[in-house]
């Protein structure tokens, strides 16, 4: 038979759907792994992203189903958003069109390539059964003082009429439409994730081992916890004062300048009536338009203006110049720079561009440093000087002492700063999940009842060109009745953030079909944590960082019982192309289903678990995927070309006495370690490619065995078993090919109920080694040898084999160097 991957695949596919082989039910006896992909955005069209992504849970699920678990492996769609938005758009269609003939092609792409989903479980954030549970979380945040309503400068992109996260601009322009992005100030809705900003930092440590030390640091500084105290310096010829954040309080003697940031909310108070105010607002103007993340950075030039106004400094009571700097963030402690030019590169910089006193009061103890020969900040630790009362003690004392002084004098305090802000959930667009919140000139902001929920989402209105929200001019959807007072009142047009949605979407997957309740707690208890969650390392601060603070917010709404969402984190590489990655505009790009269609999901799937370790990025090449669909036929031919009467053996279950020759025993061990190896490699490491190697290594040799084992009755055993091994061990990678396979070997279960292949440590001993003998380095033959032979008697066989004595003859032997159970080397000249 000609191996036809095409049909192999649909069939397998059909049976185990037909069979329910995948579903799972938090009633079983059985332990539990719950293994989990990020979801996907349904664009349309799967691309090698994903196929590595579902790949890798695919293994897992099906890895640790064979170990005997009761595995849950969902899928479903993150499938609200601007994208669909605009995409509708574009093609004159209804984003709930758009975004639900791409889920319809996807899955079809998805179950193409036989990832064992339990597909009853299948959720869409756009549907109003999902977005219902979500705003009744959103009322209940409310009730415990987790949501608010401010007003506050934001990003605003003129284009896709809508706010932009910090991290979606980039140097000034949307990362979506490339516009230039305004500052605009509105009233926004606000998650007050900052309540648990020491609970999410301290949580890390939970998550030590199963999460990439690379994943905790960058949630670690985006959380950015610094211990320091909070400073007032009062405004000259002011009542007002401006307060700041310093980790430095043992330096505030060397304050000579204070920086604002250009959103500081005095700003326009400092310059007013003052000859620099048009200067300043055109600063500030140019300032708030750059790019958040380039403001932050070391090589950003460093610019600033004066403002015409002065503050005290409370320790020693000069008047210091106020400047607004582009350095300085509003988000960052308080918007506000004690500048420290003797001590901070930053504020060293910026002195010197500006000719500003450079004070110092630490230095080294037994050197003097001069503030007009200095070419940078001195930052380390060292003995406070010109300091007042102060002077002569140690800086780390110091920062104790003045954190005291001020406290006793009314001038400030310790605190605690995080540079994680609260997580603005507003968008001005319309295909997201509405806020249930209605506004009454009566009453004024009232939560919508729960009894009213869903509000949902009017599919019957068209969007409009220019990417506004239809829903303000849909007054079907806007205007209302107060649940309050019953009078007429106002919808909030606003939609929900998307990463809302991915923050609970794996809770709700445990009964993604319960309708009456969110959740249910007998399957939230069995099945949460996750116990594997999968995905790009793009996503390591904002979804990782929102799902953790929902489970914990939710938990003190009484739905949940645990701390953390995902107990293990893998973030997998990308899969690039000529070492770029892989995009539509670039024009390399690999359609998943023509490669299908070409060499079979099988072959595809081994590939991308072949190429590189998993957390790495990897090239895809024609020359790979080639290699792998011949490895493919090369298993297929194996099993097509065994010999006449074999019987049908389970894996690893030939035994010591099948084995009457020494090739029969070779396989045998082979077999034993190939399994063990590909099941520590895995289960401990996810080396899907090593557990690769192993396999194909007992291939190879099966391959050069075949024959001679299909000589009698125990060598056919041997070679059975050890077939049965490398279709079993191949299951969770390439599993239509290895259940056509065992079918045709004779067995009646399927290989996906089969379990995990036991190997036996007994056939790991080997009682005969074949040891290579090298002649001043080059192999000149190989001995078989009982496996306690000792040195000596490993040195004189050597020495006596034929082809040893042909090449040291008329050389005199140096050295022989002896390796046991390894090989041997004779030195001679």
């Amino acid at each position: 038979m000609k191996y036809n991957p095409q049909a192999i695949e649909e069939k397998w596919q059909q049976i185990w759907e037909d069979k329910s082989m995948f579903h799972s039910d938090h009633s079983s006896d059985l332990p539990k792994y719950y293994v989990l992909e990020m979801f996907p955005y349904p664009s349309g069209n799967i691309h090698m992203g994903h196929v590595r992504n579902y790949s890798i849970g695919d293994v897992v699920a099906r890895f640790k189903r064979m170990q005997g678990f009761n595995v849950l492996h969902p899928m479903g769609w993150d499938a609200f958003g601007l994208p669909a938005e605009n995409a509708a758009i574009k093609h004159d269609t209804h984003p709930a069109k758009w975004t639900y003939s791409n889920i319809d092609n996807m899955r079809s792409q998805l179950k193409r390539l036989g990832y064992s989903y339990d597909w009853r479980r299948e959720l869409a954030t756009c549907d109003k059964e999902y977005y219902r549970w979500e705003q009744l979380f959103f009322l209940k945040f409310m009730e415990k003082g987790l949501i608010y309503r401010k007003k506050a400068a934001q990003n605003w992109c003129p284009k896709c009429n809508t706010v932009l996260a910090n991290e979606q601009v980039v140097e000034g322009l949307c990362w979506r439409c490339d516009s230039v992005v305004e500052q605009r100030d509105l009233a926004q809705w606000f998650l007050k994730i900052t309540a648990y900003a020491e609970e999410l930092l301290a949580d890390l440590d939970k998550l030590t081992g199963g999460w990439p030390d690379r994943v905790l640091t960058m949630q670690n500084n985006w959380i950015g916890k610094s211990v320091g105290a909070e400073i007032e310096f009062a405004i000259a010829d002011s009542e007002k004062s401006i307060t700041v954040f310093t980790t430095r309080p043992d330096t505030v003697f060397g304050s000579t300048f204070m920086s604002i940031a250009p959103e500081h909310e005095l700003v326009e108070t400092l310059i007013e009536g003052k000859e620099q105010a048009e200067t300043v607002r055109d600063f500030v103007k140019r300032i708030r338009n750059m790019d958040r993340i380039e403001r932050t950075a070391d090589t950003l030039e460093k610019e600033g203006v004066f403002t015409g106004a002065y503050c005290i400094n409370p320790l020693n009571g000069e008047k210091m110049p106020i400047y607004v700097a582009n350095f300085v963030l509003a988000e960052y402690g308080t918007g506000a720079v004690m500048a420290v030019p003797a001590h901070d590169e930053r504020d060293f910089e910026f002195a010197r561009k500006y000719n500003l006193p450079v004070n110092v009061v630490i230095q080294p103890e037994g050197e003097t440093l001069d503030p007009a020969t200095m070419e940078a900040a001195y930052t380390t630790a060292g003995i406070m000087v010109n300091s007042g009362d102060f002077t002569g003690i140690a800086n780390e004392e110091g920062k104790a002492k003045i954190a005291d002084w001020l406290e006793a004098n009314n001038k400030g305090k310790r605190t605690v700063n995080y540079r994680l802000r609260d997580w603005n959930i507003s968008r001005q667009r319309y295909w997201g999940a509405p806020i249930p919140i209605i506004y009454c000139d009566k009453c004024g902001i009232v939560p919508e009842k729960e009894e009213n929920l869903p509000v949902q989402l009017p599919l019957d209105i068209k969007t409009h060109t220019d990417g506004r929200s239809p829903l303000g001019d849909t007054p079907s959807f806007h205007e209302c009745i107060c649940p309050a007072c019953g009078e007429k009142a106002r919808r909030e047009t606003d939609t929900m953030d998307t990463f809302v949605e991915s923050s609970w979407y794996f809770a709700r997957y445990t009964d993604a079909k319960k309708d009456d309740a969110p959740f249910n707690p007998d399957a939230l208890k069995y099945w949460l944590p996750v116990d594997q969650y999968i995905g790009g390392v793009e996503h390591a601060i904002l979804h990782l960082l929102y799902a953790r603070f929902f489970v914990k917010a939710l938990r003190d709404c009484g739905y949940l019982e645990l701390d953390e969402p995902f107990e293990n984190l893998l973030t997998q590489g990308m899969v690039l192309m000529d070492g770029a990655k892989m995009s539509k505009s670039k024009g390399n790009t690999v359609e998943p289903s023509e490669m299908i269609v070409r060499y079979g999901a099988d072959t595809v799937r081994l590939f991308c678990l072949f190429a590189a370790p998993p957390e790495r990025d990897f090239d895809w090449s024609e020359s790979g995927i080639e290699g792998a669909n011949r490895f493919v036929n090369r298993v297929w031919r194996l099993v097509e070309d065994l010999p006449e009467g074999m019987p049908s053996m389970q894996p690893c279950s030939s035994t010591e006495a099948d084995c009457i020759n020494g090739t029969a025993k070779d396989i045998r061990y082979k077999e034993h370690a190939a399994v063990k190896k590909a099941g520590a490699d895995i289960q401990n490491r996810f080396q899907f490619n090593t557990a690769i190697s192993a396999v194909m290594e007992l291939v190879n040799a099966l391959y050069l065995a075949r024959e001679e084992l299909g000589a009698d009755e125990g060598g056919k055993r041997v070679l059975s078993s050890a077939v049965s091994s490398v279709l079993a061990m191949l299951a969770p990678i390439t599993p239509h090919i290895c259940e056509e396979l065992w079918e045709q070997l004779g067995h009646t279960d399927m290989l996906a109920g089969q379990p995990w292949p036991e190997y036996d440590e007994k056939a790991l001993v080997k009682d005969e080694l074949v040891i290579p003998i090298s002649v001043n380095g080059k192999l000149r033959a190989k001995l078989n040898v009982p496996a306690s032979i000792s040195k000596e008697e490993l040195e004189k066989l050597a020495l006596e084999e034929a082809n040893v004595v042909r090449h040291t003859e008329g050389l005199t032997i140096r050295k022989v160097i002896v390796v046991l159970g390894k090989m041997v080397n004779v030195v001679a000249n």
